[in-house]
């Protein structure tokens, strides 16, 4: 799903110029809500513009000794056409629609599916721990944007998926549901820092790395989590295990990918199964 490439790279640092040969990986182009949106903006030969979708800055890698911005397309997106800000021009991006299915699950707890005053005060306060952590830039040098599978086994193609709990609508899936034994150590895809932690209500034991530029991971209802905020972690280290913390059905790890602030499909940035 992904591309290796070795291009040099041109970083702006505050008044200072990072030149580094790097091993990098872009994905597909994947247009479509929920997908990746690759665009040209310009070549190598110049520092990388600045560019933002919504307000929200944009990832920029190299790819054939061009800029290209990467983009986190929305999954509710419904027009045919978006437009990202590089510099003072506007480019516009061509959008492919794309169905996805439903998903229809039945919960015990009824508390998951309509949960209490006392407990939406808690959502309430989660959802802004949470939606600051996805929604974080931090200036750095990206080196690339594959992953390592955090945990080896079947693979769902959830993301996107419709989902009703005990017939009750809720929104889309956004993330991969991968299966595994309660236990199953599950490791840091590419190298990060912890931007948070925490059992959270729907979530249960919850990881969120912030990968750089606004690319994030998120790892939910874990069994254990062996890091804590603040730290730094390489590819491969330990953030937890699996588990069936939260709002689920039986063990599994949800795995969600973020850019820009904006959930996309994990598969995209993922080596095939």
């Amino acid at each position: 799903m992904t591309k290796r490439i070795c291009l040099p790279l041109w970083w702006m640092l505050g008044s200072s110029v990072l030149v580094a040969e790097t091993i990098y990986a872009m994905p597909e182009h994947s247009p479509w809500p929920g997908g990746i949106a690759i665009v040209d903006v310009g070549g190598t030969d110049r520092p990388p513009p600045r560019a933002s979708f919504q307000d929200k800055p944009l990832l920029m890698m190299s790819r054939d000794e061009r800029w290209h911005a990467v983009v986190g397309i929305p999954l509710d997106t419904k027009s045919d056409a978006l437009s990202i800000r590089v510099g003072n021009n506007d480019i516009a991006i061509n959008i492919v629609p794309h169905a996805y299915r439903e998903q229809r699950l039945t919960v015990k707890n009824k508390s998951y599916v309509t949960p209490d005053q006392t407990q939406l005060d808690r959502i309430a306060r989660e959802r802004k721990i949470i939606d600051g952590a996805l929604g974080r830039f931090r200036e750095t040098a990206a080196a690339g944007i594959e992953l390592s599978a955090p945990v080896d086994g079947p693979r769902s193609s959830s993301f996107g998926l419709r989902r009703f709990f005990n017939e009750q609508p809720r929104s889309p899936h956004k993330g991969m549901d991968i299966a595994a034994s309660e236990g199953t150590p599950i490791i840091a895809p590419r190298n990060g820092v912890i931007s948070a932690t925490g059992d959270f209500f729907f979530n249960g034991n919850t990881v969120i790395i912030d990968h750089g530029q606004g690319f994030v991971t998120l790892y939910c209802h874990l069994s254990d989590i062996a890091v804590e905020e603040g730290q730094a972690v390489n590819t491969g280290d330990v953030i937890g295990a699996v588990g069936a913390t939260g709002r689920v059905t039986g063990p599994h790890l949800h795995f969600g990918t973020y850019l820009n602030g904006t959930a996309v499909d994990p598969a995209i940035l993922l080596p095939r199964p």
